[in-house]
């Protein structure tokens, strides 16, 4: 029996209009196809209606996809570039890409959006700040946020970092973390992580290891992505974690759902399969703004 995983994010506009689903095959096999008549909805423990399900392929997969590098993070990074440029190289031409190296608190630009992919594999470059030079990731992510404008398309992060936050004492409740996974959830962009070690004391401190990790994960679970990482050591390759994130890009849908009164704000969020055997994972929270749905597709 196929078993599928899936995972949801919202984009920014108001609720009745789109939500971004992807189905995850079990076991990194490719999942099989879901169905709309396989998935059902609440939003704050209320039903949801769907109106409507399309996979996001061919002209409906427009995709705007940053990668975003810890300026703080070990230099021998460099020996994954070109796995890096591979990915970069074989996306669509429906997929706009972009770079940013986090540093001092901001996600620093050095590629913008472009369909030119090599122009990106081009911009890679070692990290050149001293570890924990990002300030804290999470601040970043959220920086991010604030530059990026809402377009016609889905819009994904891949997170390359050590997860490490040094202006937060370990917290579960860290608040960079909290406002970046709010930030995330109300502009509906599923953030990813690759999880690869600081350059200094953190980077072979079992404790910050532990707990950079723990947030990373829950920044992926939160807001629809994934986080990937090999035990607490730097991966031998990002090939196979970056084989698994085109597959999901290659398998989402865009969920409408009918509009609906409520008091708006992020929500509580739960999908879940009528098929047996299928497991439904989902961002915690939604966008819900109360009216009736937009023309536009996000």
């Amino acid at each position: 029996m196929k078993l599928a995983f899936i995972a949801v994010a919202f984009s920014a506009a108001a609720f009745g209009q789109h939500i971004v689903v992807t189905a995850e095959g079990h076991h990194g096999a490719p999942p099989p196809e879901v169905n709309r008549d396989q998935i059902s909805v609440d939003v704050d423990r209320h039903p949801a209606k769907v109106e409507s399900w399309t996979p996001l392929r061919g002209d409906q997969a427009n995709l705007d996809f940053y990668i975003l590098i810890d300026d703080g993070v070990d230099s021998e990074i460099g020996l994954e570039f070109n796995s890096l440029k591979s990915f970069i190289n074989s996306q669509p031409a429906t997929t706009r890409i972009g770079l940013a190296y986090l540093r001092n608190g901001s996600a620093n630009i050095v590629a913008p959006l472009t369909a030119e992919h090599d122009k990106v594999a081009k911009a890679l470059r070692l990290p050149s700040g001293p570890a924990g030079i990002a300030s804290s990731p999470y601040m970043c992510i959220s920086d991010l946020v604030k530059k990026w404008p809402t377009v016609d398309g889905r819009r994904e992060v891949l997170l390359i970092s050590g997860g490490v936050d040094p202006w937060s004492p370990a917290d579960p409740q860290n608040p960079y973390l909290q406002q970046s996974i709010a930030a995330a959830q109300r502009a509906g962009i599923l953030v990813h992580s690759v999880y690869y070690a600081e350059a200094g004391h953190s980077g072979h401190s079992f404790w910050q290891i532990n707990w950079g990790q723990n947030y990373l994960s829950e920044l992926g679970d939160e807001t629809g992505g994934e986080a990937y990482w090999q035990g607490s050591m730097n991966p031998v390759t990002f090939d196979p974690f970056l084989k698994d994130l085109t597959q999901r890009l290659q398998n989402q849908y865009l969920l409408t759902l009918e509009p609906r009164e409520g008091k708006g704000g992020l929500e509580p969020f739960r999908i879940t399969s009528s098929e047996s055997g299928v497991s439904v994972q989902a961002a915690s929270k939604i966008n819900f703004q109360s009216g009736s749905a937009s023309a536009s597709r996000f």
